[in-house]
Protein backbone atom coordinates (compact mmCIF):
# COMPACT_ATOMS: atom_id res chain seq x y z
CA UNK A 1 0.00 0.00 0.00
CA UNK A 2 1.34 3.21 -0.67
CA UNK A 3 1.26 5.98 1.80
CA UNK A 4 -0.69 9.11 1.59
CA UNK A 5 1.22 12.09 2.16
CA UNK A 6 -0.31 15.29 3.81
CA UNK A 7 0.75 18.76 2.44
CA UNK A 8 -0.69 21.66 4.67
CA UNK A 9 0.03 24.40 2.35
CA UNK A 10 -1.39 27.72 3.26
CA UNK A 11 -4.30 28.93 0.90
CA UNK A 12 -2.74 32.64 -0.36
CA UNK A 13 -5.75 35.56 0.03
CA UNK A 14 -5.06 38.73 0.63
CA UNK A 15 -6.80 41.39 2.97
CA UNK A 16 -6.83 45.13 2.58
CA UNK A 17 -7.57 46.49 6.17
CA UNK A 18 -8.39 50.39 6.80
CA UNK A 19 -6.23 51.71 9.33
CA UNK A 20 -8.14 54.58 9.50
CA UNK A 21 -6.85 58.53 10.25
CA UNK A 22 -4.04 58.19 12.04
CA UNK A 23 -5.28 57.65 15.92
CA UNK A 24 -4.80 53.92 16.90
CA UNK A 25 -8.44 53.91 18.60
CA UNK A 26 -10.15 54.95 15.40
CA UNK A 27 -8.70 51.72 13.76
CA UNK A 28 -12.04 49.27 13.71
CA UNK A 29 -12.42 46.34 15.72
CA UNK A 30 -12.77 43.85 12.69
CA UNK A 31 -9.57 45.25 11.22
CA UNK A 32 -7.57 44.71 14.46
CA UNK A 33 -9.13 41.43 14.14
CA UNK A 34 -8.09 40.94 10.92
CA UNK A 35 -4.14 42.20 11.48
CA UNK A 36 -4.20 39.09 14.18
CA UNK A 37 -4.48 37.08 11.92
CA UNK A 38 -1.93 38.09 9.47
CA UNK A 39 0.97 35.89 8.35
CA UNK A 40 3.00 38.78 6.48
CA UNK A 41 2.13 43.07 6.27
CA UNK A 42 2.46 45.52 3.73
CA UNK A 43 1.35 48.63 5.40
CA UNK A 44 1.44 52.09 4.36
CA UNK A 45 3.66 55.35 5.35
CA UNK A 46 0.90 56.84 6.65
CA UNK A 47 -0.13 54.27 9.24
CA UNK A 48 1.07 55.27 12.94
CA UNK A 49 3.35 53.78 15.00
CA UNK A 50 1.20 52.67 17.39
CA UNK A 51 -1.02 51.02 15.23
CA UNK A 52 2.53 49.19 13.42
CA UNK A 53 2.70 48.10 17.16
CA UNK A 54 -0.09 46.03 16.82
CA UNK A 55 1.04 43.62 14.54
CA UNK A 56 1.81 40.40 16.13
CA UNK A 57 5.15 40.38 17.13
CA UNK A 58 6.52 37.06 15.37
CA UNK A 59 4.62 38.47 12.17
CA UNK A 60 7.12 39.45 9.64
CA UNK A 61 6.21 43.25 8.20
CA UNK A 62 7.46 45.54 5.28
CA UNK A 63 6.91 49.11 4.60
CA UNK A 64 6.06 49.57 1.16
CA UNK A 65 5.06 53.22 1.41
CA UNK A 66 4.84 56.33 -1.17
CA UNK A 67 4.57 59.66 -0.11
CA UNK A 68 4.96 62.33 -2.36
CA UNK A 69 8.45 62.61 -3.87
CA UNK A 70 9.08 59.63 -1.77
CA UNK A 71 8.34 56.01 -3.04
CA UNK A 72 9.92 52.91 -1.60
CA UNK A 73 8.21 50.78 -4.33
CA UNK A 74 6.11 51.60 -7.81
CA UNK A 75 2.68 50.46 -7.32
CA UNK A 76 3.36 47.53 -9.98
CA UNK A 77 6.09 46.32 -7.24
CA UNK A 78 3.81 46.71 -4.68
CA UNK A 79 1.38 44.66 -6.62
CA UNK A 80 3.82 41.60 -7.57
CA UNK A 81 5.05 41.76 -3.90
CA UNK A 82 1.17 41.15 -2.51
CA UNK A 83 1.31 38.33 -4.86
CA UNK A 84 4.74 36.66 -4.34
CA UNK A 85 3.85 36.99 -0.33
CA UNK A 86 0.79 35.39 -0.78
CA UNK A 87 2.52 32.44 -2.15
CA UNK A 88 5.01 32.45 -0.10
CA UNK A 89 3.42 33.29 3.41
CA UNK A 90 -0.29 32.76 2.68
CA UNK A 91 -2.27 35.75 4.42
CA UNK A 92 -1.37 38.84 3.84
CA UNK A 93 -2.44 42.13 5.59
CA UNK A 94 -2.25 45.09 3.44
CA UNK A 95 -2.38 48.12 5.93
CA UNK A 96 -3.49 51.22 3.77
CA UNK A 97 -4.51 54.32 6.17
CA UNK A 98 -7.69 55.52 5.77
CA UNK A 99 -9.52 53.77 3.76
CA UNK A 100 -8.49 51.48 0.75
CA UNK A 101 -11.06 52.75 -1.33
CA UNK A 102 -10.45 56.31 -1.09
CA UNK A 103 -7.37 57.57 -3.13
CA UNK A 104 -5.84 54.53 -1.87
CA UNK A 105 -5.27 51.93 -5.10
CA UNK A 106 -7.29 49.04 -3.34
CA UNK A 107 -9.11 48.72 -6.25
CA UNK A 108 -5.81 47.80 -8.54
CA UNK A 109 -4.31 45.71 -5.74
CA UNK A 110 -7.73 43.48 -5.29
CA UNK A 111 -7.67 43.59 -9.49
CA UNK A 112 -3.89 42.15 -9.68
CA UNK A 113 -4.31 39.68 -6.37
CA UNK A 114 -7.35 37.76 -8.28
CA UNK A 115 -6.02 37.87 -11.36
CA UNK A 116 -3.13 35.80 -10.53
CA UNK A 117 -5.24 33.04 -7.86
CA UNK A 118 -5.07 35.34 -4.88
CA UNK A 119 -8.19 35.18 -2.75
CA UNK A 120 -9.42 38.89 -1.51
CA UNK A 121 -11.36 40.74 1.06
CA UNK A 122 -11.42 44.14 1.66
CA UNK A 123 -11.77 45.55 5.47
CA UNK A 124 -12.99 48.91 5.17
CA UNK A 125 -11.55 51.84 7.31
CA UNK A 126 -12.63 55.02 9.28
CA UNK A 127 -11.11 57.71 6.17
CA UNK A 128 -9.78 60.69 6.55
CA UNK A 129 -11.65 62.73 4.29
CA UNK A 130 -14.39 62.61 7.26
CA UNK A 131 -12.55 62.22 10.41
CA UNK A 132 -10.25 64.72 10.18
CA UNK A 133 -12.74 67.48 9.96
CA UNK A 134 -14.88 66.14 12.66
CA UNK A 135 -11.73 66.09 14.64
CA UNK A 136 -11.72 70.07 14.86
CA UNK A 137 -15.07 70.10 15.01
CA UNK A 138 -15.86 70.85 10.96
CA UNK A 139 -18.79 69.27 9.95
CA UNK A 140 -18.62 68.25 5.70
CA UNK A 141 -22.72 68.62 6.09
CA UNK A 142 -25.17 71.38 7.89
CA UNK A 143 -28.52 71.18 7.37
CA UNK A 144 -28.65 74.71 5.67
CA UNK A 145 -25.48 75.43 5.01
CA UNK A 146 -23.96 72.54 2.92
CA UNK A 147 -26.01 69.86 1.47
CA UNK A 148 -23.22 68.14 0.17
CA UNK A 149 -19.69 67.14 0.04
CA UNK A 150 -16.59 66.61 -2.19
CA UNK A 151 -13.67 64.81 -1.72
CA UNK A 152 -11.18 65.28 -4.01
CA UNK A 153 -7.46 64.71 -4.89
CA UNK A 154 -5.28 67.70 -5.26
CA UNK A 155 -3.35 66.74 -7.74
CA UNK A 156 -3.89 64.08 -11.22
CA UNK A 157 -1.54 60.71 -11.54
CA UNK A 158 0.44 63.67 -13.68
CA UNK A 159 0.40 65.80 -11.36
CA UNK A 160 -1.56 68.56 -12.69
CA UNK A 161 -4.77 69.89 -10.82
CA UNK A 162 -7.74 67.76 -10.58
CA UNK A 163 -10.03 68.93 -12.82
CA UNK A 164 -12.78 68.34 -10.55
CA UNK A 165 -11.57 71.09 -8.35
CA UNK A 166 -13.09 74.08 -11.02
CA UNK A 167 -16.45 72.03 -10.48
CA UNK A 168 -16.34 71.58 -6.73
CA UNK A 169 -14.99 75.69 -7.15
CA UNK A 170 -18.65 76.74 -8.46
CA UNK A 171 -20.81 74.88 -5.68
CA UNK A 172 -21.97 75.48 -2.76
CA UNK A 173 -20.71 71.87 -1.33
CA UNK A 174 -18.29 71.79 1.41
CA UNK A 175 -14.93 70.67 -0.28
CA UNK A 176 -12.42 68.08 1.00
CA UNK A 177 -8.73 68.04 -0.48
CA UNK A 178 -6.45 65.40 -0.03
CA UNK A 179 -2.67 65.17 -1.02
CA UNK A 180 -2.80 68.96 -2.44
CA UNK A 181 -0.33 71.23 -0.18
CA UNK A 182 2.31 71.38 -2.43
CA UNK A 183 -0.13 72.71 -4.73
CA UNK A 184 -2.75 74.80 -2.24
CA UNK A 185 -1.82 78.25 -3.51
CA UNK A 186 -2.89 77.41 -7.20
CA UNK A 187 -5.93 75.84 -5.66
CA UNK A 188 -6.69 78.10 -3.50
CA UNK A 189 -6.45 80.75 -6.44
CA UNK A 190 -8.70 78.55 -8.46
CA UNK A 191 -11.30 78.91 -6.19
CA UNK A 192 -10.94 82.53 -6.16
CA UNK A 193 -11.56 82.97 -9.89
CA UNK A 194 -14.70 81.66 -9.12
CA UNK A 195 -15.86 84.12 -6.62
CA UNK A 196 -14.67 82.65 -3.45
CA UNK A 197 -12.31 84.47 -1.81
CA UNK A 198 -14.26 84.75 1.55
CA UNK A 199 -15.08 81.57 1.97
CA UNK A 200 -13.63 80.32 4.88
CA UNK A 201 -10.99 77.49 4.65
CA UNK A 202 -8.71 75.35 7.29
CA UNK A 203 -5.69 73.23 6.48
CA UNK A 204 -5.23 70.41 8.76
CA UNK A 205 -2.43 68.60 9.49
CA UNK A 206 -1.31 65.15 11.18
CA UNK A 207 -4.94 64.91 11.59
CA UNK A 208 -6.04 63.10 14.62
CA UNK A 209 -2.91 62.90 16.17
CA UNK A 210 -1.49 64.56 19.12
CA UNK A 211 0.53 66.71 17.34
CA UNK A 212 -2.31 67.65 14.80
CA UNK A 213 -2.13 71.25 13.94
CA UNK A 214 -5.22 73.39 12.65
CA UNK A 215 -4.88 76.90 10.10
CA UNK A 216 -8.18 78.67 9.52
CA UNK A 217 -8.83 81.48 7.21
CA UNK A 218 -10.48 82.78 4.13
CA UNK A 219 -9.77 81.31 0.13
CA UNK A 220 -7.54 84.33 0.12
CA UNK A 221 -5.26 84.28 2.79
CA UNK A 222 -5.00 80.17 3.90
CA UNK A 223 -2.04 79.68 2.06
CA UNK A 224 -0.19 82.28 3.58
CA UNK A 225 -1.76 81.51 7.37
CA UNK A 226 -0.06 77.80 6.38
CA UNK A 227 3.36 78.70 5.20
CA UNK A 228 3.58 81.42 8.14
CA UNK A 229 2.56 78.75 10.51
CA UNK A 230 4.79 76.34 8.90
CA UNK A 231 2.38 73.32 8.07
CA UNK A 232 3.34 70.18 6.13
CA UNK A 233 2.22 67.12 5.20
CA UNK A 234 0.36 65.03 5.55
CA UNK A 235 -2.60 67.69 5.71
CA UNK A 236 -6.22 68.25 4.47
CA UNK A 237 -7.59 70.93 3.21
CA UNK A 238 -11.20 72.30 3.46
CA UNK A 239 -13.26 74.89 1.50
CA UNK A 240 -16.34 75.76 2.69
CA UNK A 241 -18.64 77.51 5.26
CA UNK A 242 -18.71 74.79 7.85
CA UNK A 243 -15.51 75.59 8.32
CA UNK A 244 -16.82 78.53 10.55
CA UNK A 245 -17.33 75.84 12.89
CA UNK A 246 -13.80 75.27 13.70
CA UNK A 247 -13.24 78.60 13.83
CA UNK A 248 -15.77 79.74 16.64
CA UNK A 249 -14.69 75.86 18.51
CA UNK A 250 -11.21 77.82 18.62
CA UNK A 251 -12.81 81.29 19.67
CA UNK A 252 -14.40 79.26 22.69
CA UNK A 253 -11.38 77.34 23.39
CA UNK A 254 -9.55 80.71 23.48
CA UNK A 255 -11.58 82.79 25.75
CA UNK A 256 -12.17 79.96 28.43
CA UNK A 257 -8.92 79.53 28.58
CA UNK A 258 -8.14 83.25 29.27
CA UNK A 259 -11.38 83.64 31.99
CA UNK A 260 -9.42 81.32 33.87
CA UNK A 261 -5.92 82.24 33.58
Amino acid sequence: MIPTIFTFEKVPRLTLVGAGPGDPELMTLKGLMVLKTADVVLYDALVSEEILNMIPVHVPSFSVGKRAGAHSHTQDEINELIVDYAYVYGHVVRLKGGDPFVFGRGAEEIAFAEAHGVQTTVVPGISSALAVPASVNIPVTERGVSESFWVITGTTKAGELSGDLALAAQSTATVVILMGLNKVKEIMELFQAHGKSGTPAAIIQNGTLPNQRLVTGTVSDIAAKASLAGIGSPAIMVVGEVVQHARALAAVTQEVATHYQ
